[in-house]
């Protein structure tokens, strides 16, 4: 069973059908022991940064929320829910978020329409299992004014797109994979991601942190900055 987060932010109701479509049991919960008891967590959400991690702690989620994030389960988190794993956040004043990926939440440079919403292509490298199937370049669907400036990590693998600035589009480090897009609103492609999850949860724990090998997704090393357009 995978337990989708609800701290009273974002339409969790897309999330949960795009799982119950590919035959995964999920539940929308505010409660910490169904997180604890979950095969698999997912952290979806919209909204203010600061705002969402006074609900988490309200809710006494936080605690349950990091334990998921061990490395010993699978984790998904979407849009807001992949700014939270970041460090801090300049949104509104700094704020303190999860502090499981080393990095600070920026607002978007002047320059370019804010929010980024609508689609844009992912550039993956082959780096990420989440990524398996999914062609280089396939668009995504986004909507955000912020994004994550990845500082490096071992075991981090990140996925790249382009909105004025190369910005981290989805980070991987092992079976914690987490996406600034939303794949369940991405079609043909974010369907496949979820797909690749879904995988994932039903793995044995020996598989879970493999890096892909396919034909057409070469295995390499993580790239410390974005891939030049």
């Amino acid at each position: 069973m995978i337990a989708i987060v609800d701290y009273g932010r974002g339409n969790l109701g897309s999330v949960e059908k795009a799982f119950e479509r590919l035959g995964l049991p999920a539940v929308v919960t505010q409660d910490a022991d169904v997180v604890d008891a979950a095969d698999a967590t997912v952290l979806p959400g919209d909204g203010a940064f600061h705002d969402a991690m006074t609900n988490l702690d309200r809710l006494g989620l936080t605690p349950a929320v990091h334990r998921a994030l061990d490395g010993r389960r699978p984790f998904l988190g979407i849009c807001l829910g992949y700014q939270l794993l970041f460090t801090t956040s300049e949104e509104f004043g700094d704020g303190r978020g999860l502090a499981v990926i080393p990095g600070v939440v920026r607002r978007f440079p002047r320059g370019r329409k804010i929010p980024h919403m609508g689609w844009n292509g992912v550039t993956h490298g082959g780096r990420l299992r989440a990524f398996e199937g999914i062609p280089e370049g396939a668009y995504y669907y986004f909507v955000h004014s912020y994004y994550p400036v990845v500082e490096e990590a071992d075991g981090l693998r990140v996925a790249w797109c382009d909105y004025g600035i190369p910005f981290a589009a989805a980070i991987e480090r092992g079976p914690v994979w987490a996406t600034q897009f939303h794949p369940e609103k991405s079609q043909r492609w974010g369907l496949r991601l979820l797909e690749n999850f879904a995988a994932l949860v039903r793995a044995p724990n020996v598989e879970r942190s493999q890096v892909p090998s396919r034909t057409g997704h070469p295995r390499i090393e993580p790239a410390s900055r974005a891939p030049l357009q």
